[in-house]
């Protein structure tokens, strides 16, 4: 059955999708393609084509230092080796970044980046992308990337917002009239067609991509199953890059993107309906339960659902545009960006069995409209001092329409509690709200001595959503290079975050009193923003040529931490805070790479824990809000030991590598609130690509991973904890095959 929530819309299978078959006919016609010739633009020559080349590694390089990561903890990883990951391009991006030190995985593809729950901010170019309302879905790929960088630590004042870590993706530059077509696929039905191609005419570059994709473990698997009940995914992804150069000094750039993912809710099987009937009675200001008992409804005359038979579905729809104007000039370069970003999340029930279930079926549609202002610049005023100051401004506007369908019960007496009749009833509710954010910061990076810099500024936000609320946050960092084989960093940030506004419902509990969808806790004070300290202590030495480790401990304190749960029926994720909250931890981060050997290593520490709930108390019961309310716990989210490591060796035209996840396991239900951890777990993946030419047929590459090779059954989520709506286990062994084309 489905544990994890709401629906949507009909399910097409993807053989009768048309853009499914298109895609599907484009990559199969041109891997069949014997020759292909696609000439230089017209009035393209060599000389343009270097020269054009030349000015963009300039302006890129003037990009990079509006931005730099000084004193930050920054991982990269280039597109070398994003293609020697197992899937390569294929992979999500989130299978990318669970490659960098301290980063956990959760459940629906969500990651934990040193104890934080997301947090995450995404740029392209070093422009910001807004959130949106996606769960299941990923509106990034590994495609469209030439190098991922993962930016944590005592950020500089430049970053700001979301904090726990900053996603910078610098897009393809391969603006060389060229192109690949591929073909992947294998174990769970899966097949993924796509074609990327760069090219390049005068003024002009551009790179655009297309991917379309379809299997049937688009969730995890809710009881370990290799191909669970009812959980295929389709997935069409479009991204697009074009920037002119004006002049030496001058670029701009557009960027498009899209993504339309379906989904279906997995089914557990051989579950019976049960569910905890809440009879709350408001007489006398009274907003505690009044009487709970575990029972099975009768819906519309029936009270036994097959579980395997539930029809849950979930559409999530994300479309993004950026324009951009850098400009660099003697000592100042500015980039002056415009962003905006729609997403939606569509649920469909199953309207009898999600209420003998659930005792609710919610129809749920929620849209986020985001668009903003970021404008950047950095001037050298001397050999010594570098200011950097910018601004930014953003504007959301969100909206949520949910129609429930319950079962109405008894308000008092000997009955309280039992049903009225077995008809459903509807319950309409709706909201929209606006949200305003405006950010500013000054700094200056300080070369104090030879190998020693101070970077220190300051930055205001000011958010006016849920609440009105603002801070001056004081950026710190020192960083020491004596020489060219160690540095040393020590930083100190003051920290601001907003709750994710495209989460925060204004859902109406009162509405639901005395029906099957009634909580026990009637109180619902919205969401606060987060306030931190962060600190942050790291060194990084090369002991010889290829060799390099890095250490990191880090501390963080903070009022009203803000974390996120999945409650009730539908796949939304909702955020909440707790009053106090305290994370610290250590990362470990060694990196070997010597001619056509690559290898790395990465193992963290990480603790993190939260005290009193209060926001969106209704999500809880009485018993756990009062422990928390004097306890500190740990986090759902928290895992003591995450680690990762992987190497490649190059032989000729082909690439073996492979690489592994561990982790000791998340939190789950124990004698306290989150007061367990689920089993540890190993997870080994292997890999081997080959590029090679055929006689009039070009220069094609082929491909195989093998996912999960020992076939571990390891479990992300069992269902229980705070704010842990279901049962989750990690993908068993899976065999893939890929094979493209260069056009």
């Amino acid at each position: 059955m489905s544990f994890y929530g709401y629906q949507m819309q009909k399910w097409v299978r993807p053989s009768t999708t048309a853009a499914g078959r298109w895609l599907c006919g484009v990559a199969l016609g041109c891997l069949a393609i014997s020759s292909a010739s696609w000439a230089l633009a017209e009035g393209s020559t060599d000389a343009t084509t270097v020269a054009a080349v030349q000015v963009n590694a300039k302006l890129n390089a003037a990009r990079d230092q509006i931005q730099p990561g000084l004193g930050a903890s920054v991982y990269t990883m280039d597109q070398a080796a994003l293609q020697a990951l197992p899937g390569g391009e294929n992979a999500s991006l989130n299978e990318v970044i669970l490659q960098a030190p301290g980063v956990a995985q959760d459940s629906f593809g969500q990651l934990h980046v040193r104890g934080e729950h997301n947090g995450l901010q995404f740029r392209l170019n070093g422009v910001i992308l807004p959130e949106g309302l996606s769960v299941f879905s990923q509106a990034l790929s590994p495609r469209l990337a030439g190098k991922v960088a993962l930016i944590t630590g005592a950020l500089p004042a430049q970053y700001g917002l979301r904090t726990a870590g900053i996603v910078d993706i610098s897009t393809k530059t391969s603006f060389d009239n060229s192109g690949t077509v591929s073909l992947y696929g294998g174990s769970h039905q899966d097949i993924e067609p796509s074609v990327e191609y760069g090219f390049s005419q005068g003024p002009w570059n551009g790179f655009v991509s297309l991917s379309w994709k379809q299997n049937t473990l688009g969730i995890e698997s809710p009881d370990a199953s290799a191909n669970p009940l009812h959980d295929r995914t389709e997935q069409l992804a479009g991204f697009a890059y074009l920037e002119r150069v004006l002049n030496d000094e001058t670029r701009l750039a557009f960027i498009f993107g899209t993504s339309v993912q379906r989904f279906q809710i997995p089914d557990l099987p051989n579950a019976l309906p049960s569910i905890t009937l809440t009879a709350v009675d408001l007489t006398g200001g009274s907003n505690v339960v009044g009487q709970q008992t575990t029972t099975a409804l009768n819906v519309d005359g029936r009270t036994t659902y097959a579980s395997s038979a539930l029809n849950e579905t979930q559409r999530e729809i994300t479309h993004y545009a950026v324009a951009s104007l850098l400009t660099s000039r003697d000592q100042l370069t500015t980039q002056v960006s415009l962003f905006a970003r729609y997403s939606s999340l569509n649920y469909a029930p199953d309207e009898i069995g999600d209420i003998l279930f659930n005792g609710i079926s919610q129809a749920a549609f929620k849209t986020d409209v985001a668009a903003g202002l970021q404008a950047e610049a950095v001037y050298r005023l001397n050999d010594s001092h570098k200011l950097r100051s910018g601004v930014i401004l953003q504007f959301d506007r969100s909206t949520s329409r949910t129609q429930s369908e319950v079962i109405a019960l008894q308000a008092a007496g000997a009955s309280a509690g039992s049903q009225v009749a077995d008809q459903p009833i509807g319950v309409p509710d709706g909201s929209a709200s606006t949200a305003q954010t405006y950010s500013a910061y000054l700094q200056d990076e300080w070369a104090l001595a030879q190998g020693l810099t101070l970077n220190y500024g300051l930055r205001y936000d000011l958010f006016n959503g849920a609440r009105r609320e603002d801070q001056l946050s004081p950026r710190l960092n020192l960083v020491w290079k004596p020489d060219r084989t160690l540095s040393v960093h020590v930083g100190y940030s003051r920290y601001f975050t907003p709750p994710p506004f495209e989460l925060i419902a204004a859902a109406s509990v009162q509405k639901f009193v005395n029906t099957t969808a009634a909580v026990p806790i009637t109180i619902d004070d919205a969401p606060y923003a987060e306030r931190a300290d962060y600190f942050d202590i790291g060194a990084e030495k090369t002991f010889f040529k290829g060799f390099t480790v890095g250490l990191d401990t880090y501390y963080k304190r903070s009022r009203h931490l803000i974390d996120e749960g999945q409650f009730g029926a539908p796949i939304i994720l909702t955020p909440f805070n707790y009053q106090d909250g305290l994370q610290y931890g250590e990362e470990l981060s060694t990196t070997y790479s010597r001619g056509k050997l690559q290898i790395y290593a990465n193992l963290a520490y990480g603790m993190a824990r939260g005290r009193n709930i209060v926001s969106s108390q209704f999500n809880f019961t009485p018993d756990k809000l009062a422990y928390i309310a004097n306890h500190f716990i740990y986090l759902d989210h928290e895992q003591k030991l995450t680690g990762s490591a992987g190497a490649s060796f190059k032989v000729a035209n082909t690439t073996l590598s492979t690489d592994l996840i561990y982790g000791s396991g998340l939190r789950r239900e124990g004698v306290v609130p989150n007061g367990a951890a689920l089993p540890g777990y190993p997870v080994v993946n292997f890999s081997a690509n080959r590029s090679f030419t055929l006689s009039k047929l070009g220069t094609w590459a082929a491909r195989v991973d093998l996912i999960n090779a020992f076939d571990k059954v390891y479990e992300i989520r069992d269902g229980t904890g705070v704010g842990v709506g279901a049962p989750q286990y990690g993908a068993r062994r899976a065999l893939y095959f890929g094979l493209s084309r260069d056009i």
